[in-house]
């Protein structure tokens, strides 16, 4: 039997990084695997998501050419040649991930993995013992009892990304990132796009005025959203789809080519060992500590199968702590308070701590400052002038207590704040600190100018 000192369990971007991490302190490290290396981010999430997003916003540009003083008298799109991108840039990352396995000398155990009492791992009938097991096993789509997935007329987001053929109409069921992301892509490719949301706001985890102005952005694109609704019935019996959609104002049949089901994750905790060995499970997240060890000694957990938010990057910077933790290294527990979101639909979202609205709840005196890309003169030159940014301060101590940002590039922008939280910056800080012009970046220094009445280009 082989021996390790950790085996991980999952490739994703919280597997592989945490793997590597090992690696580099110096424990002999296996990682289990049973499809592809950089688990759903890199092969059917995060990244050919946004080739995908590229190539649609790259037809918006063409469609826009006239607003660039610029001709282009003959364009079109070839919706199976921008699939194949997408998955080639997929294919290139995962090699990558295979790359950084050998140059780090760790073992890739090719197999399903299923998790044994006494600190080992059986893969496909042959066992592997470490005196530390990392879980990384991720999530999927998740399915309602009323919305079940076909793959082909009800799909998930693994077949949205590989339809062979562009739908006409297509209706999204939910508006988180992912459902977000997709509405835009097969809108902006030409598809008549419906989404369908049961809060009263789409992206309802940002703040308010984020949700609205994406809902602007939308509309004036041609996407029909309905909020405060939900799909009660499909039926697939026809040619295309059908969805009945209960809202105030009654019941309403939508019909379509696909539903694409956006209704979040649900997590792979199935089968692979969680009752073997005693691992305590509770509303489908895997309980661990702060240094994300289980129940059971010698076995930990991170990613999407624990309690925190379910981004890669969260996955990774758990692997790592854990890891390092391992190797007795002084760590501090993760501040889940300053994680940053982002979605790359267009005009893109980033935002990180408290909402206005979770600000005003907690009772905190705050001060909330708004700058307009309207008023930007890099956004007005680049013809990217929808959105803006937002900051809340703390209004007696200056703490920076929340940054939302929708607009374009603000994924790019949105690690100033998550730094300046970081280390405490204050709001006299942010706006005592020169931001080049003209840039999108310098829209914080003014938003928070606005925060404390100093604000000058609006």
């Amino acid at each position: 039997m082989s021996k390790y000192d950790i085996i991980v369990l999952g490739s994703g971007p919280g597997g592989y990084v945490t793997a590597i991490r090992a690696s580099q302190l110096g424990f002999k490290t296996a990682i289990v695997e049973k499809e592809n290396l950089g688990g759903v981010c890199l092969n059917w999430g995060c990244i050919p998501t946004k080739a995908l997003l590229k190539s649609a916003q790259v037809f918006e540009y063409l469609k826009h050419a006239g607003d660039y003083g610029l001709s282009v008298k003959e364009y079109d799109k070839d919706f199976n040649a921008v699939v194949q991108r997408s998955r080639s840039v997929a294919d290139g990352m995962s090699k990558g991930v295979q790359f950084l396995m050998k140059k780090n000398k760790i073992d890739v155990i090719e197999g399903y993995g299923k998790l044994k009492p006494g600190k080992k791992v059986d893969v496909d009938g042959t066992e592997y013992s470490a005196d530390n097991i990392i879980i990384a096993t991720g999530a999927r789509s998740r399915e309602l009892p009323n919305l079940p997935q076909d793959g082909k007329k009800v799909i998930g987001y693994r077949q949205a990304m590989t339809l062979t053929e562009q739908p006409k109409k297509m209706i999204v069921v939910g508006s988180g990132a992912i459902g977000i992301e997709f509405a835009y892509f097969y809108n902006s490719m030409g598809t008549k796009v419906t989404i369908v949301e049961y809060l009263p706001n789409i992206v309802p985890v940002e703040d308010e005025d984020v949700s609205k102005q994406l809902e602007r952005s939308f509309k004036k694109s041609g996407v029909n959203i309905m909020t405060s609704a939900e799909v009660t019935t499909v039926d697939t019996s026809g040619e295309g789809v059908k969805a009945t959609v209960k809202t105030s104002k009654g019941e309403e049949v939508l019909e379509a080519d696909i539903i694409l089901s956006a209704v979040g994750i649900k997590t792979n905790i199935e089968n692979i060992g969680l009752e073997d060995v005693g691992i305590v499970v509770d509303r489908d997240k895997i309980l661990v500590n702060d240094y994300y060890q289980t129940n059971i000694p010698g076995y930990y957990a991170i990613g999407d199968v624990t309690p925190g938010p379910a981004l890669a990057h969260v996955a990774s910077a758990e692997g790592i702590l854990c890891v390092e933790k391992l190797a007795n290294m002084h760590v501090e527990p993760l501040d889940y308070g300053n994680i940053p979101g982002c979605t790359y639909c267009t005009p893109e979202i980033a935002s990180v701590g408290l909402t206005e609205k979770q600000a005003r709840e907690k009772g905190i005196d705050i001060k909330v400052g708004k700058f307009p890309f309207s008023a930007s003169g890099k956004a007005s030159a680049g013809g990217n002038k929808d959105g803006f940014v937002k900051v809340i301060f703390d209004a007696k101590y200056g703490e920076w207590l929340g940054c939302h940002m929708i607009g374009a590039g603000v994924t790019d922008m949105i690690a100033e704040a998550v730094l300046g939280r970081k280390l405490e910056t204050t709001g006299h800080d942010v706006l005592k600190a020169i931001h080049p012009h003209p840039t999108m970046s310098e829209a914080v220094m003014e938003a928070v100018a606005a925060a404390y009445d100093e604000v000058i280009h609006i």
